[in-house]
């Protein structure tokens, strides 16, 4: 099977990261392309760098329907175009977000979530309402370190989460910790075994469902919430 993996920001360095990561653990006979647009922000860490990314990234998305994939993993948290991108694509598109919480509520009673910034635990607490795993939600634990830190810092970021996740255990009874950003790739596997608990990349997690989806030719509906979009003129 063929599967395109899209980094919504620009950052060559994080796209690399996510290719090496996912080649470790894919399927033999699975095929990858990993890619990030050409144009847009560098990281995403606001609404504002999710809605600047989502053109670039349904582009991409018409490009591998046209290129013949088997599906589509979207390799950003926040998810950016994920419905849109469902609507206008014929074979399956998986936010790692939307995936990856679905996985964590079926895993423990509670999971928490890491991000880059305080500003953006509203967004985790919209999302995860929008998710519909609400009671299986904790807290959302602020990294203090942007995206791009993360990549270039692994260690860092792993005794942040260390700290942090220790915490959310003692105080919130949290038994799964997701990994709230494509930059922390390849690091759950360090602090899962530090923690002993549950920790989930979501990149990973999301390759996976994607080889599942398409083993059993499962295609996002089409009667209503992901209908195609009406064609019209564009100016």
């Amino acid at each position: 099977m063929r599967i395109f993996v899209i980094n919504p920001n620009t950052s060559k360095s994080v796209t690399e990261h996510i290719r090496r990561e996912l080649e470790k653990i894919k399927r033999p006979d699975t095929e990858l392309t990993v890619v990030n647009p050409e144009h847009g922000p560098v990281s995403i860490e606001s609404v504002y760098d999710e809605t600047l990314a989502g053109p670039p990234t349904l582009e991409l998305v018409r490009r591998a329907n046209e290129e013949g994939y088997d599906a589509i993993v979207l390799a950003c948290f926040s998810d950016p175009a994920l419905d849109a991108a469902k609507e206008i694509s014929d074979i399956p598109v998986i936010g790692i977000e939307e995936a990856t919480m679905h996985m964590a509520a079926m895993l423990g009673h509670k999971f928490s979530i890491t991000t880059a910034f305080r500003s953006r635990v509203p967004t985790r607490d919209l999302h995860v309402r929008l998710r519909g795993v609400e009671s299986a939600y904790a807290s959302t634990l602020v990294l203090n370190m942007s995206v791009l830190e993360m990549d270039a810092n692994p260690e860092k970021a792993k005794d942040r989460i260390l700290d942090l996740a220790r915490k959310a255990v003692e105080e919130e009874g949290v038994e799964v910790i997701i990994l709230g950003c494509a930059g922390l790739a390849g690091y759950s596997e360090d602090v899962e075994r530090e923690l002993g608990m549950v920790v989930l990349d979501p990149t990973s997690v999301a390759l996976k469902v994607a080889e599942a989806m398409v083993d059993l030719g499962l295609r996002h509906s089409k009667v209503g919430r992901f209908a195609r979009p009406p064609v019209k003129e564009i100016k």
